[in-house]
């Protein structure tokens, strides 16, 4: 598959490996630099993602916006309040400055940024609360959405319509990078690998015991990695392998919660769990665990163009590098 279109890295960023670091755990391995701090105020951070070139940063959580931040200065670029509830989950469109946002007052929200945050189109549809949602990777006018009553629907920007519906509700949805034709949908102990042209569930990946609380792929789309409370997997797909899975980590007593790859190093996974972000080299098997909250990290991601990390929490969001 062929990698993702980044645009210019940011030029002040560094590597945001550091080996010298101390650990708690062991002094080997990689580690990450806090670099900012956005206070939660009252409000309290459930969801973050950058744009495709790094450049913003957006967040969302109890006091029912979105913020967009940008990452050179960390000043507020624009605020998205036209929620009733809290933000449950926030995308940036890979393509176009547009940001797509769900809700738990069951509606789901695409903004212009470049416009003021202009408020593009409202889709309206779900019987509750919408749980997660995500863009089409190739695609302008395509994004995905799930509620709690077991329905995933799939909505044009451009027609301002629902253009499919498929039954399986999901906790967190995310599409494949590149062609963007699967969909990993995560639900209860299962992940179902949906095929967003058929809507055909192609396979169920299990394996975990408890709940799965998030997934996410690697820039090439050949590698998912799943968390729940006690462990977390990582399946291989592509080159003859059908959901494989090819590591493990268990929790070692903190639950794990969210995840993320490496930004520059897909052979590292980062969790975020209770209070903490644990640093796993599934290459070498080693792990690093950072104090980074003081509360559960309940969001996690990663610019490939920049090398930056965020990390939310219901105290703050942090940048790492």
């Amino acid at each position: 598959m062929d990698g993702l279109i980044d645009d210019e890295p940011l030029d002040d960023v560094e590597s945001f490996l550091s080996p010298n670091e101390s650990d708690e755990r062991d002094n080997v391995g990689p580690t990450l630099k806090e670099i900012h701090v956005i206070p939660a105020n009252t409000r309290k951070f459930d969801c973050c993602c950058f744009s495709s070139d790094g450049k913003l940063l957006a967040s969302g959580g109890s006091d029912k916006k979105a913020t967009v931040w940008c990452t050179r200065s960390f000043k507020v670029r624009s605020t998205l309040d036209e929620h009733s509830q809290w933000i449950t989950d926030v995308r940036f469109s890979p393509r176009t400055l547009k940001i797509a946002t769900s809700s738990g007052d069951g509606t789901v929200k695409v903004w212009d940024v470049d416009n003021h945050g202009q408020s593009l189109r409202t889709f309206t549809g779900h019987s509750t609360g919408v749980a997660s949602l995500d863009f089409h990777p190739s695609k302008d006018d395509l994004i995905c959405s799930s509620d709690i009553s077991n329905e995933i629907r799939y909505w044009s920007i451009k027609n301002g319509s629902c253009v499919g519906i498929f039954k399986g509700g999901a906790t967190k949805l995310r599409f494949q990078p590149n062609n963007g034709r699967m969909l990993a949908a995560a639900a209860g102990k299962v992940v179902s690998i949906i095929d967003i042209e058929t809507q055909v569930c192609r396979l169920k990946v299990q394996g975990h015991k408890k709940n799965i609380h998030s997934v996410c792929w690697d820039p090439s789309g050949e590698y998912l990695a799943s968390t729940s409370d006690d462990v977390a997997k990582v399946w291989k797909f592509g080159s003859g392998s059908k959901g494989d899975c090819i590591h493990e980590l268990n929790c070692n007593g903190n639950t794990f919660h969210t995840c993320v790859f490496h930004p520059t190093n897909t052979s590292v996974l980062i969790i975020g769990s209770h209070e903490s972000l644990e640093l796993w080299d599934m290459t070498e098997n080693k792990t690093r665990t950072l104090q980074a909250h003081e509360k559960l990290v309940t969001a996690l991601d990663a610019s490939n163009a920049s090398g930056l990390v965020a990390s939310a929490s219901h105290d703050c969001v942090k940048i790492w590098q």
